[in-house]
């Protein structure tokens, strides 16, 4: 970070939780205000795995790679499109300060569908799997300024801009 700051921890079990536990990190380390997001992928036939261990589904070290294939074997059986459906899911916290007892939250969602093999060179973690059918394309295959525009990243922070104007700092 611009700070310094050390990755937090993310020992909770919701995204709304690991996102506040950054935010008041990142606080405390500054002494200003911050802003932190949790996100993750649920598959509905995973019953929302990976959620909030998304980034370590396959285990330590992190591995997009391990993540995709580990994704992708436990969802082999399923052929049809609708047993596949998933969503990103991301929780945005901003805190005043460390302690803040108010913090604002938002989120936001992008549902899709896991394809059986990646397609698509752009992106990062599940991009390469993430089908969206009403354009035909991948995460990893959109222009990024559309991806930041239709993603479950940017629908939090439009969210969260919202709540902002409502109760400013």
């Amino acid at each position: 970070s611009v700070f310094g700051v050390g990755e937090a921890e993310e020992p909770h079990p919701t995204f709304v939780e690991n996102a506040l536990a950054k935010a008041r990190h990142a606080a405390a380390a500054t002494g200003l205000p911050a802003v932190a997001d949790d996100s993750g992928l649920c598959v509905e036939a995973l019953g929302g795995a990976p959620g909030v261990i998304s980034a370590r589904f396959a285990g330590e070290p992190k591995s997009d790679a391990r993540n995709n294939a580990l994704l992708l074997e436990k969802l082999a059986h399923l052929t049809e499109p609708a047993q596949r459906r998933a969503y990103f899911y991301s929780a945005v916290v901003l805190v005043r300060h460390a302690e803040d007892p108010r913090p604002l939250i938002a989120d936001g969602e992008w549902h899709g569908e896991i394809l059986p093999a990646a397609r698509g060179e752009g992106g990062f973690g599940y991009d390469p799997l993430f089908w969206l059918p009403e354009l035909e394309q991948t995460a990893a295959e959109l222009d990024p300024a559309l991806k930041n525009t239709l993603s479950h990243r940017g629908a939090a922070m439009r969210h969260l801009l919202d709540r902002l104007a409502a109760h400013p700092l």
